[in-house]
């Protein structure tokens, strides 16, 4: 038996406009550039995948670009010519090649999952055990930064059964500001709906004491990263504080911040990434912690396109626990993409493809348009 080897591997740029200004703690939000992996194997099978940061070098240490140089510089050469179908040997070897740089990582990964569920005909999601739900919930946030506008906005969705959870981006603004808008919005939508907030680590401890205190008497369901993520005493004792539940998201980049997290009591609820984690297997190991430690799991995004987000929800879908749903929104905040069919968003969820492996195609036309190197 002659075994598939890894040919070639392309990292690609993709700028993509949003439907709007996505406005957060740290950047406002036009364009999301993706990176787009192919990876190339000896039998013809080709695998997607693909890294995404938030706003380049605002959110964390990885850009687009910095991405792309990692991959092509030494994650790359030290995969080529290696069994293709050996996708946990091929992380090792990342693993040796280059310390963290795991959005890159994790999109190398995916495009070898895709590859390997490609070649055996089943679902990515089979490959890590068994889906055990078809759909994943998914919530919206509103970010344009308008109470009106965004009120507008969680009704129309709301209506359409599109999204019955909305995030709000808060932090940009004073304590007070911030509390005004969202608790604004908390009372026109009531019990219709889950009303969260991230604060994207902008508040200090004595900050978020008091804006905690007034979002969880409006009722408002979660409060997102508060503090700093090195500052994990403090949110320890939010968490005690509050009622409310408190989220570790920039917080918990691993396995080993969740045990860090679930030993010193620093959050109710965990926020699992793909690209933070390294990839669908980092992912589960870190989702498996915080379950083991009871704390409730959350399926984040870093507003990937259709090829990350449909990655992750094909990670989450294997989780037995998944109480407070994900916010794999991503393709619905780009005004186009690079796949021939993106995934399908209805009763406020989005659809988990049935093909092998990830169940996408790209559109070569569009990502020749958008390529940066076009």
């Amino acid at each position: 038996m002659v075994l598939p080897y890894i040919e070639s591997i392309e990292a690609i740029l993709v700028d993509l406009p949003t439907i709007r200004a996505h406005q957060l703690a740290m950047t406002v939000m036009n364009v999301q550039t993706l990176v787009i992996v192919r990876l190339r194997c000896s039998d013809g099978i080709e695998g997607l995948g693909e890294a995404t940061t938030i706003g380049g070098l605002s959110y964390g240490e990885e850009s687009p670009e910095g991405i792309k140089v990692a991959i092509d510089t030494y994650l790359a050469p030290a995969l080529l010519g290696q069994n293709a179908a050996n996708v946990l040997a091929a992380v090792q070897r990342m693993e040796k090649a280059a310390r963290g740089n795991t959005f890159a990582k994790s999109a190398l990964e995916t495009a070898l999952l895709d590859a390997q569920g490609k070649r055996l005909g089943v679902p990515v999601s089979t490959l890590l055990g068994g889906a055990v739900r078809d759909t994943v919930p998914v919530l919206w946030t509103l970010a344009s930064g308008d109470t009106r506008r965004d009120i507008e906005e969680a009704e129309a969705l709301l209506d359409a059964r599109r999204h019955d959870t909305f995030k709000l981006k808060i932090g940009r603004c004073s304590v007070a500001e911030d509390v005004a808008h969202v608790c604004a919005i908390k009372r026109a939508l009531g019990k219709r709906a889950r009303v969260t907030v991230d604060v994207n680590q902008a508040w200090s401890e004595s900050q978020a004491a008091v804006g905690i205190a007034q979002l969880e008497e409006a009722g408002v369901d979660l409060v997102e990263q508060p503090v700093p993520r090195a500052h994990r005493t403090g949110m320890a004792r939010l968490a005690a504080r509050f009622v409310i539940p408190i989220m570790a998201d920039e917080a918990v980049q691993g396995p080993e911040d969740a045990m860090a997290i679930a030993r010193e009591g620093a959050a109710d609820v965990l926020a699992i990434k793909i690209a933070k984690s390294g990839g669908l297997y980092g992912a589960l190991r870190t989702a498996a912690v915080g379950d083991a430690a009871g704390i409730a799991l959350y399926g984040g995004t870093m507003l990937e396109g259709s090829i990350g987000s449909v990655a992750a929800a094909h990670a989450f879908a294997t989780l037995p626990r998944l109480e407070w749903g994900t916010e794999l929104f991503g393709p619905l905040l780009l005004v186009d993409d690079v796949v021939r069919e993106r995934p399908a968003y209805a009763d406020f969820s989005m659809r988990l493809p049935t093909g092998p492996g990830l169940g996408l195609a790209l559109d070569e036309d569009k990502l020749n348009r958008y390529r940066r190197d076009r």
